[in-house]
């Protein structure tokens, strides 16, 4: 089935349009738990949090709630995929204070790496293969055939994107899918109008089926826009698969 949520939890925009007026920052997450199955957790990617900051977070969560975790930029931005080995452990031996509250791994590229297949296939490796991991490609010489093989030989999805009407590729690597929803046309700025939400809708459907499994991440926070198109889209999804 579908996940559906939002790119973390702590928006300043999204108290009295989302939480309650009053409910302090520390119950957010239990309150955003409440209402949505998963969260992509972005802070990692510029300090990873101890294993106890992990453990807390799954405290906070019923059973089931899955926690998408963006890669530190060590990796990504720094090593530029570069013996990755030292910073994939460290990552997931962080992540693992989530236990079965874990979900997939994105890793963000910079838009200056370009394409190589074979750094990317040394990254992968890296993961086992209880672990989902997800790409999201911003130099546009990674969208080739070879880059896709190596993707599906990790059964690791092509993350696919929206952002201000431009959206990426849309390629089957994996039985799963992963979409970042990062900015709409609508009102307010940065808001998804129905339309677009219906059309990833059955752009999804028409790739993996009515019985998708994957996760569709908001990361349109001003406006507390992302908690309502990720709710919309949940109800479309729900119908369209019915």
């Amino acid at each position: 089935m579908l996940l559906v949520g939002t790119s973390g939890w702590q928006y300043r925009d999204w108290r009295g349009a989302f939480y309650p007026a009053r409910l302090p920052v520390r119950a957010w997450l239990e309150e955003y738990a409440a209402r949505f199955p998963t969260v992509e957790v972005n802070n990692t990617f510029y300090r990873l949090p101890e294993r106890s900051t992990f453990a807390g977070w799954a405290a906070s969560v019923p059973h089931g709630f899955r926690f998408a975790v963006k890669a530190s930029r060590y990796l990504t931005h720094v090593r530029r995929l570069r013996a990755p080995h030292d910073p994939v452990q460290r990552l997931l031996r962080a992540a693992s204070g989530l236990g079965d509250a874990l979900g997939p791994i994105l890793l963000q590229l910079p838009p200056t790496l370009p394409a190589d297949p074979l750094l990317l296939a040394a990254t992968l490796d890296e993961f086992p293969a209880d672990v989902r991991v997800a790409v999201e490609f911003r130099h546009d010489s990674w969208h080739t055939e070879a880059v896709y093989d190596v993707l599906g030989s990790h059964d690791a999805a092509l993350c696919l994107t929206d952002r201000d009407g431009r959206r990426g590729p849309v390629v089957v690597t994996a039985p799963w899918c992963y979409l970042r929803m990062h900015s709409g046309l609508a009102s307010p700025p940065g808001c998804y109008g129905n339309g677009a939400l219906r059309s990833w809708v059955e752009r999804i459907h028409g790739q993996w089926g009515g019985d998708a499994d994957g996760f569709v991440f908001f990361n349109n926070d001003g406006y507390a826009c992302a908690p309502r198109n990720a709710q919309t889209f949940a109800r479309l999804a729900a119908s369209r698969s019915r």
